[in-house]
């Protein structure tokens, strides 16, 4: 099944005329998922800070309360617009294939059937990234990994999460999304930034290649960036840009550039909002003539996700306050954009 919206639209190069057209939307979101750990010790991974018996007392009782509480959110993005919710879903900061397995299977969100693309990172804490995808709206045809090396002064190598690039066939349309969790600013934002800069190269690499080697100019760079819209590594790196006038094929265009500008943003620390969380377009999905373009982005922050009082009263409602469960979801708002093809 498909759904269908009228809008009223003035679309630039396409139209000098303001006309009423009905389209097919599709929803493309990124959430934080903020630790979702499931409550074993893996000897592999530093993760003993999210089990029974480590300092957060993680046990199943809180696992399966964050779980409901997460579905619930999913339940509600994007749906005023398409009750399906998002096509696909980017998701950060999960331990695992099986806490994602555990989460599609929630009441709130089972009816949808999401299905999973997901490997182990060698990240040090054992967290990743995914891509949930709704089979009805995209299909994959392929799916790429890079491993984010981060080097130290004594030349050992670590890695930071995965890069996940799939590409497949939303709705018809050959598409590439890329899902990340940049390097952090752990160390300062300075001394980090060349990490999250490398991050944003790959990106771009890999978005060239596939557009010049196999004419795939459809793509959407997604993620919590650890970078503002601003900050070099997504302006300069990646070549995003805040506006779609006088936008190159190769650029490509950041809607939430505008949010960041108003004070907006997904995350927040010492009374400092940042919009670290961010859905990126191709310059040909932004301003197709055909098929999917951009019509709207959003930064979900309904009421009930943000704290009502205490030391982080306005922030996102996270699951743990000062080392204590507070009940709540994220300590990042997800974010969403709408892509809309005009019905035939």
């Amino acid at each position: 099944m498909r759904y269908f919206i009228s809008l009223l639209l003035v679309w630039g190069a396409w139209s000098s005329a303001l006309c009423q057209k009905e389209f097919t939307v599709a929803c493309i979101a990124f959430y934080n998922l903020e630790n979702l750990f499931d409550t074993l010790d893996s000897p592999d991974t530093d993760d003993l800070e999210f089990t029974p018996h480590g300092p957060n007392l993680y046990n199943s009782k809180v696992y399966w309360d964050k779980q409901q509480h997460l579905a619930k959110v999913l339940s509600e993005i994007g749906t005023e617009y398409t009750p399906d919710g998002p096509a696909l879903l980017g998701v950060s900061e999960i331990e695992n294939i099986s806490v994602l397995e555990d989460l599609v299977k929630q009441p709130a969100i089972a009816q949808r059937g999401y299905r999973i693309i997901h490997q182990d990172s060698k990240d040090g804490r054992g967290v990743d990234v995914a891509l949930l995808y709704q089979p009805k709206y995209f299909t994959p045809t392929s799916v790429f990994y890079y491993s984010l090396p981060t080097y130290f002064e004594d030349d050992s190598i670590k890695y930071s999460r995965d890069i996940l690039f799939a590409t497949g066939l939303l709705d018809g349309d050959t598409i590439i999304i890329s899902v990340n969790h940049w390097p952090s600013r752990r160390g300062g934002e300075q001394t980090t930034a060349h990490l999250r800069n490398a991050a944003a190269i790959k990106n771009r690499c890999f978005l060239d290649s596939m557009a010049i080697h196999h004419r795939i100019t459809k793509s959407i760079v997604m993620g919590d960036l650890n970078d503002d819209p601003v900050n070099e590594s997504i302006r300069k790196y990646l070549r995003a840009e805040k506006s779609t006038e006088d936008l190159a094929r190769n650029e490509m265009y950041n809607p939430f550039e505008s949010f960041y500008r108003k004070g907006l943003g997904t995350t927040a620390y010492k009374d400092a909002w940042s919009l670290f969380d961010q859905i990126i377009l191709s310059s040909p999905l932004a301003i197709s003539p055909t098929g999917y373009r951009y019509y709207k982005a959003v930064v979900f922050n309904p009421p009930y996700l943000t704290q009502k009082s205490g030391d982080f009263k306005g922030y996102p409602m996270r699951t743990y306050s000062n080392g204590v469960y507070a009940g709540g979801y994220s300590d990042h708002f997800p974010v969403y954009v709408l892509l809309v093809k005009e019905k035939t």
